[in-house]
């Protein structure tokens, strides 16, 4: 588990890696392959990874239930621990490298573009979830800690709707993510249908 863990790990960062080598080329030699937009590049790739392990996060119990792994839970929290920290990198270089140390302008920007307004709602509801992703945490709040989670599926709607939103022209990328998210609410959605009539069938036998 622990090498599974490591391999978890070095896959999560690696995107993280490879644009910061790419932010040091760009920076040292101006060809750093970020293209003609390095800022726009460089928000678009932490948020697109933010929302990739946040859809990877929410796939694992639908997998856990297909396949009977229940080791692949232990996996979930830490890809949305990720999923925050990519997001908070996203929201970081807009600040610093969009609006220049500007912050203030951020409540304007929220304020008059919706798609900032609920990226950033996004961000901020991740944030109880990340502080309560330790063992401790869910001892401590017991059964309110699942029902604070289930907040995981509200932000995941507002992240594809703040990248929906973003895109101007070409929407078949959110339109894939939206169409992933559909599935894995959806399974949720038929396996608390099922469990539910398999207990009235059971209630109703005796």
């Amino acid at each position: 588990m622990i090498a599974a863990k490591i391999v978890v790990h070095a896959l999560a960062l690696t995107p993280a890696a490879i644009l910061a080598w790419q932010i040091r080329e760009e920076f040292l030699t101006g060809s750093g392959g970020l293209g003609a937009d390095p800022i726009a590049a460089i928000e678009h790739r932490l948020g697109l990874w933010a929302l990739r392990l946040l859809m990877v996060a929410l796939a694992v119990t639908p997998l856990r239930q297909l396949t009977g792994q229940a080791a692949l839970l232990r996996f979930r929290r830490l890809l949305g621990l990720y999923a925050f920290f990519y997001a908070s990198l996203h929201l970081a270089a807009y600040l610093i490298l969009d609006l220049k140390g500007y912050w203030t302008q951020i409540f304007e920007e929220i304020a008059k573009r919706p798609y900032i307004t609920v990226g950033f709602l996004a961000w901020l509801l991740l944030i109880p979830l990340a502080l309560t992703s330790t063992q401790g945490m869910m001892r401590r709040l017991g059964r309110l800690w699942g029902r604070l989670h289930q907040l995981v599926y509200v932000i995941a709607v507002l992240a594809v709707l703040h990248f929906w939103w973003l895109v101007k022209s070409d929407i078949r990328e959110p339109a894939l993510y939206a169409a992933i998210l559909a599935v894995l609410l959806g399974w949720r959605v038929w396996r608390r249908f099922a469990e539910a009539r398999a207990r009235a069938r059971q209630a109703a036998a005796r």
